[in-house]
C-alpha cells in the first residue's frame, strides 16, 4: 500500500502560479506512473496530467497544456504540478494518484491509490 499526501494548494489571483506536491509514503511509488486529476464543485473528476515512472513521457489535458508542468523526484518519492497563468476555471480540488503500472494513463480507472486532495482557488 502507498499513501499519497498533496500540499501546496491555496488562493491565488488569475495569472498567478502555484506548485502542488504529492508525497508518497513508499519508495515503490517511483516505479509506477502518476497523475493529477481535479474536481470542481458540481462536476466530475477530470484528468489534468500524467507522467510515466521514468519521466520519459507526460500528457496534459488541452485546457492546461502550455501552462501546467508535471515532474517527479524519485529521491523524494514526490510528484509535482507546477501551475502557471492560472485561470478562474482552474478552481478545483486537485488529487494526485498512483497508476496501476508504469504508464502515464489518462483514465481514472487506471489509478489505484489517491490522495485526499488540495484546494486550489483562483480569483478573477
Amino acid at each position: 500500500q502507498v499513501q499519497l499526501v498533496e500540499s501546496g494548494g491555496g488562493l491565488v489571483q488569475a495569472g498567478g502560479s502555484l506548485r502542488l506536491s504529492c508525497a508518497a509514503s513508499a519508495r515503490s511509488f517511483n516505479y509506477y506512473g502518476a497523475g493529477w486529476f481535479r474536481q470542481a464543485p458540481g462536476k466530475e473528476r477530470e484528468f489534468v496530467t500524467s507522467i510515466t515512472w521514468s519521466s520519459s513521457r507526460t500528457y496534459y489535458a488541452d485546457s492546461v497544456k502550455g501552462r501546467f508542468t508535471i515532474t517527479r523526484d524519485s529521491a523524494k518519492n514526490t510528484v509535482y504540478l507546477q501551475m502557471n497563468n492560472l485561470k478562474p476555471e482552474d478552481t478545483a480540488v486537485y488529487h494526485c494518484a498512483k497508476s496501476r503500472n508504469t504508464l502515464a494513463s489518462l483514465t481514472f480507472g487506471d489509478y489505484d491509490y489517491w490522495g485526499q486532495g488540495t484546494q486550489v482557488t483562483v480569483s478573477s
